[in-house]
């Protein structure tokens, strides 16, 4: 019955994702007006925005101008519910489930924008490092340890940024950077970097298999900092737990 609850809110929480992602990049307010088609501009009525369903219905198109509505509406609104209904079944009905939550749709809106746009909008990670800071607290993770962890976030990028002119990171990396040490702690974070270059180095040499990628050519790296801060937020203690096993034996 929860379980139920958590998906259909979460996937809820994937339209509003979907609002906020659009309206962003056209500097438009994405708590205030209705929805509308990006492509005729009508607005789109409350029976043709239900989560995955309308989309269904509709067979992927809109209403009024029948112009095809893109995939990544239905498929941040799935992520969103089973990302949701995944975190419910790790932390239940508790504030780490509500707080985690929060932050993992930030970081939905992160992932998604920056592989659109190759931008990592302050809009969103700036309150979500306050939120993630005082949630941090409340959880327990140490005042000193949410600072450490976010200056050892901030200044990994923020080196790379200085010694390489902005050429290897931009500068939202370094905001992000900040945003997953409060999230997670220094330990944590240490994990989460580890993960994203790991996962970055794999879609780089898949790509490059199928010959999709020139070795020239720029991956945003925002994708893969986002999934790896997820993966360490819910895995982060097991992780760290079996390298240092492995190491110390």
């Amino acid at each position: 019955m929860f379980a139920t609850l958590v998906f259909l809110l979460g996937l809820a929480v994937g339209s509003f994702l979907n609002v906020v992602i659009f309206r962003l990049k056209l500097g438009k307010s994405f708590l205030f007006g209705r929805s509308f088609c990006p492509q005729c501009k009508k607005p789109i009525a409350w029976h043709d925005n239900i989560p995955l369903l309308s989309f269904a219905l509709l067979g992927g198109r809109c209403r009024q101008c029948r112009k095809p509505i893109s995939l990544e509406h239905p498929l941040v609104e799935l992520s969103a519910g089973l990302i949701f209904l995944f975190l419910y079944w790790h932390f239940g009905l508790t504030f780490r489930f509500w707080a985690s939550a929060i932050l993992t749709a930030v970081l939905l809106v992160i992932f998604v924008y920056d592989l659109k746009y190759r931008q990592i909008p302050d809009e969103v990670a700036l309150p979500a490092m306050i939120f993630a800071f005082f949630a941090g607290l409340y959880l327990k993770l140490g005042f000193w340890n949410l600072i450490l962890a976010a200056v050892l976030g901030a200044g990994f990028f923020g080196s790379q940024y200085l010694i390489s002119r902005g050429r290897w990171v931009g500068d939202g990396d370094i905001r992000l950077g900040a945003l997953m040490g409060l999230m997670l702690g220094w330990q944590y974070l240490l994990v989460a970097l580890f993960l994203a270059y790991l996962i970055g180095a794999g879609v780089s040499l898949v790509l490059l298999a199928r010959k999709k990628k020139a070795m020239s050519s720029e991956i945003p790296f925002g994708p893969f900092l986002a999934a790896g801060t997820f993966i360490a937020l819910i895995y982060g203690r097991p992780i760290l737990a079996w390298y240092l096993n492995l190491t110390y034996y």
